[in-house]
């Protein structure tokens, strides 16, 4: 029963509405959904001048479609003038994939960014049909695509649906390797509001892949596979697999807004902090997770509470009929608006291992972890972190993050012996669009930085999920440094690149360096001259080069090459990768395996 009061709270609290008019969150933007990168961009040209910078904070994905929408209007209404083609062309593709929500208008000089939602008088889907954003054409079979981005479309007065169907299929050829490259994805798409007031969202996912080399070599140790649960194996003949990997995969939520400016969400999904491409406080890199979660957005500040059940292990290492082990994450994220240019936030979250379930102590959404821990005799993993964004006038946008587990004082700022419980991490980043004058050219940097035995814990209370890292891919003991760009010559060609740059210290069966933070701390190899790298070091260069290009609303043709050099200390762990793969995309983003 415990286990469940989160997810009856929540339902209880939806129960509790009453007649309250309430505009609702709608469904969020997925947290890999590509339009992030647009809205990130456009705030970054413009900034925030003559209008009251929204409370709704881009670095919380996933962000609801109601806020970004109003935002992307504003940025359209204000310097549509200097928007280029390909801007232009990408800000009608994005009201195309959110139209429910056109009637919402711009920010305004003193909008509090939600109060003008409750204004409209009549449906918000309805409403949008008279909105010059809203496209319409003529359906197919009299039903579908009545408008460019979704297959079937519905909206009346007390009720609104959203259709799509799912597909990513890629194939290619892996240098030296006995197996191709694989990736199948196909399913479905749903979003729907009743009475704008309860917002619903159902997805459905079946994937089949041959791996690269370096996944498969990820999947043999941790018994899991990025964005996956339970898996199967899966071979297919024809496509020269052997040793692929089949999996069934979905997310689905129902949120509504309890105030005009508090709203929750029950679902299965995952979540994103950050601003950067990676995040050392909590990503979307491992399995999705059920969750409750709560926002907050008043004046200046976005407040986001999440509770959510995690399994600690790998489905392969469990016999079959038998449950998962489970254990609880409770995390919250405090972000401000200072002025028009800076954004602070400050991070919190405890995992923790309970065999009667979630410890109701967490529940309080305001009250400092630390001081539960404390209190319940401090059996839990406890994380505090911060974060930092910044945009110069230059078009250039800086941002960080700093992650806490422990630390002593006197060992990491006196006597510094390389302490094993002196564990954290950081990252620096900046973004710079238009670079150089260029239009269209935009760069990204960045370092990240966790030193050894960050996010680990004694028994199962390490912060991870599926035997995954729920932040950084590469767990701990690792510095990174990347670069990125991304170019549209053309409104619907993309350019893209990444390169990452590795060094980490890997430990062995019966030897713990701190890397792997599914290990227990407890069977650390030594107390002082802990140092980054540790173990068997190795450094690996990771590149990405993509090119796709839009045949019509979310369709992509696309190309890939990968290249990924792994040098170890230990021959017999050397890798060298090469792939090059071609595909088409609908309706999803894509999926990187950048580790």
């Amino acid at each position: 029963m415990l286990q469940r009061l989160p997810y009856l709270l929540s339902l209880l609290g939806i129960l509790l509405l009453g007649p309250v008019w309430l505009p609702g969150q709608g469904s969020p933007l997925p947290t890999d959904d590509e339009h992030y990168e647009l809205l990130r961009r456009l705030a970054i040209r413009y900034g925030y001048a003559g209008f009251e910078r929204p409370a709704t904070d881009l670095a919380l994905r996933p962000v609801n479609r109601a806020g970004a929408v109003r935002l992307a209007k504003t940025y359209l209404e204000r310097y549509a003038a200097d928007l280029t083609k390909t801007d232009r062309y990408r800000l009608q593709r994005f009201f195309d994939d959110n139209n429910e929500w056109l009637a919402l208008p711009p920010l305004a000089p003193a909008d509090d960014g939600d109060r003008a939602a409750y204004d409209l008088g009549e449906a918000f889907a309805t409403a949008s049909e008279q909105s010059p954003l809203y496209r319409q054409q003529k359906p197919l079979l009299g039903l579908l695509y009545p408008t460019p981005a979704n297959l079937l479309e519905v909206n009346r007065p007390d009720f609104y649906l959203r259709l799509n169907p799912v597909i990513d299929f890629r194939y290619g050829k892996q240098k030296d390797d006995a197996e191709d490259y694989f990736y199948n994805r196909r399913g479905l798409r749903l979003r729907a509001g009743v009475d704008d007031r309860i917002f619903l969202h159902f997805e459905i996912l079946e994937t089949q892949r041959g791996l690269p080399d370096y996944v498969r070599q990820y999947r043999n140790r941790f018994g899991a596979l990025p964005g996956a649960g339970f898996l199967k194996t899966y071979q297919l003949d024809v496509a020269n697999v052997q040793n692929g990997a089949d999996y069934l995969n979905g997310q689905g939520y129902v949120s509504a807004d309890l105030t005009r400016h508090v709203g929750a969400r029950l679902g299965y999904g995952n979540h994103f902090i950050g601003d950067g491409e990676r995040s050392l406080l909590l990503s979307d890199f491992s399995n999705n997770y059920p969750y409750l979660e709560l926002n907050w957005r008043i004046w200046k500040f976005h407040y986001r509470n999440l509770f959510a059940e995690l399994t600690n292990g790998p489905t392969r290492a469990t016999p079959t009929g038998v449950p998962l082990t489970k254990k609880y994450l409770a995390a919250h994220h405090l972000s401000i608006n200072l002025g028009q240019r800076l954004t602070l936030g400050l991070f919190e979250a405890v995992v923790m291992n309970r065999e009667d379930g979630f410890d109701l102590a967490y529940l309080n959404p305001i009250i400092l972890y630390r001081t539960i821990e404390q209190s319940v005799g401090s059996p839990d993993n406890a994380i505090v972190g911060l974060t930092g964004r910044y945009q110069t006038p230059w078009r250039i946008e800086a941002y960080g993050q700093f992650i806490l587990d422990e630390f002593k004082f006197d060992e990491l700022f006196v006597e510094r012996r390389g302490w094993w419980a002196n564990k954290f991490g950081y990252q620096l980043g900046a973004r710079y669009v238009d670079a150089f004058g260029l239009r269209q050219l935009d760069l990204v940097v960045e370092r990240n930085l966790v030193r050894p035995y960050t996010y680990t814990h004694r028994g199962l209370s390490n912060y991870t999920h599926f035997a995954m890292a729920l932040a950084h891919p590469l767990g701990a003991n690792f510095r990174e440094s990347l670069v990125g760009l991304d170019y549209r010559p053309l409104p619907r060609l993309h350019l893209r690149g990444r390169l990452y740059l590795i060094e980490q210290g890997e430990g062995s069966a019966d030897r713990v360096v701190g890397e792997n933070i599914n290990v227990s701390h407890e069977l650390r190899e030594m107390d002082f001259g802990n140092e980054i790298g540790q173990g068997i070091n190795y450094q690996n260069t990771l590149m990405t080069l993509r090119g796709s290009y839009e045949l019509k609303p979310n369709l992509w043709l696309e190309g890939e090459y990968i290249s990924r050099n792994k040098d170890s200390q230990s021959a017999d762990r050397d890798l060298l990768t090469s792939v090059l793969n071609f595909g088409v995309r609908w309706n999803v983003a894509r999926r990187d395996d950048g580790f």
